[in-house]
């Protein structure tokens, strides 16, 4: 009688599935992190105008937060292909929730003449820094946690669903924003309502979750930018005899497979960043509401959610339908977001700017899944819980110092910070069209053994 071999016999042993419940909760925890996130995008500029203090250093406030991100990401994401699922996804929860906590907290007291702005600030930067470094443990745990626990014909709808829960929150987190502003918080609002949130979810989390034992390392794409909603099929491809116990070789950045896909993405990720930074200071002073802030946040709001419909429009709808392969994706959306961000900047009308705004991040939502999916099908199947750390902390890096250059640009002159941002995305056009392979040459060599 054959004996099985070692290697694989983990795969062929059934495994429970995970139930409708389970999922929801898993959907959930992307969920809020996400709609959190998009929701403070939404209020900034308004408290930033409040606290009387300038564009600039609103933007920069976000910086240590996302260099953490950088460094952490890749960590967690590596971390989770050999540790349970579920102490990771609890760490992230309560990164976001202590974070969400404190810069409330801090945003109030500075609002309310407690702290001086710039005190205000500060510790706002600092309470930011627990999402950056802790709050990026619990993406990557999320999809390792669906990966290691559906069978391989469920798994791309599986792992679709979860990545389309960050998409979503994009669009929730807007449109609660207006909504979240009461009487007795005022403009951080959202932070409290959001934290609040997270703590029901950790408390279901800590409840309904079981520990696991985790057998096959993760393999999904990290998702960390704020309109990145990435609805990859690739994420969900994976091999079953891949075990945890066998060993992963290191994955650099400057490895030469990646290198084309990793600049394009940075450069594109640095025009998406800058964008999104400049983007509610613009609203607020096209539509003349600096001495009115509290105002702003439904435009603002109502603007973004634009962009996050479209952005999951090109990645549920568009990039199914037209079947875009990696590096067609990726041209085709700096193309559209050169377009959707020069709409934006001529823009007088809040109407016109939500065009602009839904035609630029379509295209940044056609770019993002190209780039990430062409760096994953680059690399072979062992390396993909590496990948996706390193696709994380490319999205991360690009909002370390692109919003508050992109402001700064802006605050001297807006013309010179869209022209800037429009020149980017050419750059990343005329670099791949050179540069990146082609979807035969990529289709060819996928999947590949490593």
């Amino acid at each position: 009688m054959d004996h099985p071999d070692p290697v694989t016999a983990p795969a062929e042993a059934p495994r429970k599935p995970i139930s409708r419940e389970r999922m929801v909760l898993l959907f959930m925890v992307m969920l809020v992190t996400a709609a959190g996130n998009t929701a403070m995008q939404s209020v900034m500029p308004s408290i930033g105008t409040e606290l009387g203090v300038a564009d600039v250093w609103i933007s920069l406030a976000y910086t240590w937060s996302a260099l953490l991100w950088v460094i952490c990401a890749p960590l967690w994401a590596r971390r989770s292909d050999r540790r349970g699922r579920k102490a990771m996804m609890a760490l992230g929860l309560i990164g976001f929730i202590s974070s969400f906590a404190l810069c409330g907290l801090m945003l109030w007291m500075g609002l309310n003449g407690i702290l001086p702005a710039i005190w205000t600030l500060l510790l706002f930067a600092a309470s930011r820094s627990l999402y950056g470094g802790f709050g990026s443990a619990a993406p990557p745990a999320v999809q390792a946690y669906v990966a290691s626990r559906t069978p391989r014909a469920e798994r791309t709808q599986a792992m679709a669903l979860i990545a389309s829960s960050f998409g979503l929150g994009t669009v929730i987190g807007p449109a609660l924003a207006p909504l979240l502003v009461f009487p007795g918080t005022g403009l951080p609002g959202p932070f409290f309502a959001f934290a609040v949130a997270g703590v029901i979810v950790l408390i279901a989390l800590r409840a309904s979750l079981p520990d696991d034992d985790p057998q096959f390392a993760a393999r999904g794409d990290v998702v960390t930018a704020p309109f990145s909603a990435n609805s990859s099929p690739k994420a969900a491809e994976q091999d079953d005899g891949d075990s945890v116990g066998g060993d992963i070789p290191h994955l650099s950045w400057r490895d030469r497979r990646l290198r084309p896909w990793l600049v394009a993405g940075l450069v594109g990720g640095h025009a998406q960043a800058a964008f999104l930074g400049l983007a509610g200071f613009f609203i607020l002073d096209r539509l003349g509401l600096r001495a009115d802030p509290g105002a702003g946040t439904g435009p603002i709001g109502l603007v973004l959610m634009c962009g996050a419909i479209a952005t999951l429009l090109s990645q549920w709808g568009l990039i199914p339908m037209l079947k875009l392969g990696p590096k067609s994706s990726t041209l085709w959306g700096m193309a559209m977001a050169l377009v959707g961000i020069a709409v934006f900047a001529v823009s007088t009308t809040l109407n016109v700017m939500a065009l602009g705004m839904a035609i630029a991040s379509m295209g940044f939502g056609l770019y993002r899944p190209g780039f990430t999916a062409g760096a994953s099908l680059a690399v072979s199947r062992i390396e993909q819980g590496q990948v996706g750390g390193i696709v994380a902390s490319l999205n991360g890096a690009a909002y370390i110092v692109a919003p508050a250059l992109g402001v700064w640009l802006y605050g001297h002159h807006e013309t010179i910070g869209f022209v800037t941002i429009c020149t980017l995305c050419a750059a990343v056009f005329v670099y791949g069209w050179r540069k990146l392979d082609s979807d035969v040459v990529l289709e060819a060599q996928s999947p590949r053994e490593g």
